[in-house]
């Protein structure tokens, strides 16, 4: 039995060190967020045995959290450069099966049509807006900035306000608020589905998304010209990395003692 407790150890100090091998690999990550593997013990008993004498079998992978508090914002004075300062998050669109994922990464850019895209050329969520910038709709679309004005001027620049509104300016000196940029909260978030590329999907763990204006309630205004670095701390992942490496190395040790000792029980057999 010593054998299989030791090796579920070893299997968990395993799933440990992929953890923070993964938490290492995007410490240069926009938006990226780390997770902690958590463990818990298994006992081997029944209702008629004696609880002073039940021995533990080891131990298995209870959860894999994920830690969601805010990164590092780091300045970088690309205007469709932004960062979220608070809760909340980035909602995108795929272009082409319409599915929904959630972001902290908000490097942000226009295609050609003037669609607002993030760094994989999913469509950024927005609410539509009158002309004094307030927002007019209560369910997010894609946000679409237009190339040209109704005076046939062209587009010129672009700049996102804290409370998220999408402002255009175009070559004839006008300015316009096309669009706010919609964020997404959620009654669960460590219940959300990483799929990669920083981002997430929701799920029945996590709950529906739940949309709002930046800045309002528990939604973090946007910091425009900044994003978000990952929030790993790599002094702490390098201390946790020689902690597993330990705990993989002890119950090695433990299965070798065990080895030596039904060795040792096989020859006074003999």
């Amino acid at each position: 039995m010593s054998f299989f407790t030791s090796l579920s150890g070893m299997k968990n100090a395993e799933t440990d060190l992929r953890v923070i091998s993964h938490n290492i690999a995007n410490a240069e990550t926009a938006g990226f967020k780390k997770s902690n593997a958590q463990f818990s013990d298994l006992v081997a008993n029944g209702s008629a045995s004696d609880p002073r004498r039940t021995p533990g079998i080891g131990a298995a992978v209870s959860l894999i959290n994920q830690d969601f508090s805010l990164g590092p914002i780091e300045q970088t004075g690309r205007s469709l450069d932004v960062s979220i300062n608070g809760g909340g998050f980035f909602a995108t669109a795929n272009p082409i099966s319409g599915d929904l994922a959630f972001t902290r990464n908000g490097n942000f850019q226009i295609d050609a049509n003037g669609a607002l895209q993030d760094a994989n050329g999913d469509l950024v969520q927005s609410y539509t807006v009158d002309a004094s910038g307030a927002i007019t709709g209560t369910v997010p679309s894609n946000a679409t900035i237009p190339i040209t004005n109704a005076a046939g001027a062209t587009l010129a620049s672009v700049s996102i306000t804290r409370n998220g509104v999408i402002t255009a300016a175009y070559t004839d000196g006008s300015t316009e608020p096309v669009a706010a940029v919609a964020l997404a909260t959620f009654p669960a978030a460590n219940g959300l589905r990483s799929i990669g590329q920083t981002k997430w999907e929701a799920t029945g763990d996590s709950g529906a998304p739940v949309y709002g204006a930046p800045g309002i309630g528990n939604v973090g205004d946007l910091l425009s010209g900044t994003l978000e670095r990952s929030n790993v701390d790599l002094a702490e992942e390098m201390v946790s990395l020689l902690t597993a490496q330990r705990n993989f190395q002890a119950n090695a040790r433990a299965i070798d003692t065990a080895t030596a000792i039904s060795q040792t029980v096989l020859n006074l057999q003999r």
